[in-house]
């Protein structure tokens, strides 16, 4: 599982790793499965086009994306495919209960968690940069979001951290420490 802050780097690091499992992992990335799903559902409920967060979205949307994306992996992981799930997962990153409810949810074990560690400042300069309408409500409401994603507070529960404040070439070799 590759989590952390939307807009810090989770699907590069995902795509880096899914290539180098052997065999190749499936790659479950929460916008690719239900970015059509998310916008057609918004646009029924008369919500704003960039409304990705708070408590309406996740009552409404995000609680049934993170299930779908579990029974997904579940599925695929029952198997014998490799599978790499993207998705911020901020609560279940923090909260040991929640974190464990979601091994579950996912087949249990093994399940590993890679956490990308992004500053406040490299966070809003890449939501900035991607110039995407699903992070519209995150910028204009930033010290919000900046707060309920921690960016910078390391998960509780065990975790292999990458730090995306750099390069392209440092983030390839975290990755490749992370499967020697």
């Amino acid at each position: 599982m590759v989590a952390g802050p939307p807009g810090s780097g989770k699907t590069t690091v995902a795509e880096l790793l899914a290539a180098r499992l052997s065999p190749p992992g499936a790659l479950l990335d929460k916008d690719t499965v239900y970015g059509g799903f998310v916008a057609a559902t918004l646009e029924a409920a008369g919500r704003p086009p960039g409304e990705r967060e708070g408590a309406w979205y996740d009552e409404h949307i995000k609680t049934h994306e993170y299930a779908g994306l579990s029974a997904a992996a579940r599925q695929a992981r029952a198997s014998g495919c490799p599978v790499v799930v993207v998705a911020p997962y901020t609560d279940a990153i923090h909260d040991e209960r929640l974190w464990a409810d979601l091994v579950t949810d996912f087949g249990g074990e093994p399940v590993k968690l890679v956490w990308l560690n992004v500053d406040i400042a490299t966070l809003q300069s890449r939501l900035i940069g991607r110039g995407s309408g699903r992070d519209t409500a995150k910028l204009a409401g930033f010290g919000v979001f900046a707060d309920r994603m921690r960016p910078g507070e390391p998960p509780v529960v065990p975790h292999h951290a990458v730090d995306n404040r750099g390069s392209l070439d440092l983030l390839e070799e975290q990755v490749r420490t992370l499967l020697a």
